[in-house]
């Protein structure tokens, strides 16, 4: 059977990996060139933010697993997904090609983090 990560820095690691990269990414110029499939961008958005949104609630699990305060972890997560979405919107507002500050993606990226936490609390059992 396959197990998950115990030790809550390796899921901290994960996180910062994430962010770095997501980082990286928002700092490549853009394309003037709309996408070919209309809102894919809001579906990449989700997608991404779902897995930091499950590193960083992984995280927050591991550092209390027996006795996992769930509202605690999903607030956290939720708050923590929601300041960097914006962050990375307003990131991407310096960026040559990029919109930035668009609040339909900041919306996907919440959404998506929340979706990682809430995907986490349900397999959490076989990270025990």
């Amino acid at each position: 059977m396959f197990r998950l990560p115990r030790h809550p820095a390796i899921w901290f690691a994960a996180f910062l990996g994430w962010f770095a990269a997501l980082w990286f990414c928002s700092s490549l110029p853009g394309s003037a060139q709309p996408m070919s499939i209309p809102h894919l961008d809001k579906l990449l958005h989700f997608s991404y933010y779902l897995s930091g949104g499950l590193l960083f609630a992984g995280c927050h699990f591991r550092l209390q697993p027996a006795q996992p305060a769930w509202a605690r972890i999903l607030g956290a997560a939720v708050l923590a997904m929601a300041l960097i979405g914006w962050l990375d919107e307003w990131h991407q507002t310096f960026t040559p090609g990029r919109s930035g500050a668009d609040p339909w993606d900041w919306l996907a990226d919440l959404f998506g983090g929340t979706a990682g936490a809430l995907v986490l609390k349900a397999i959490h059992r076989r990270l025990i």
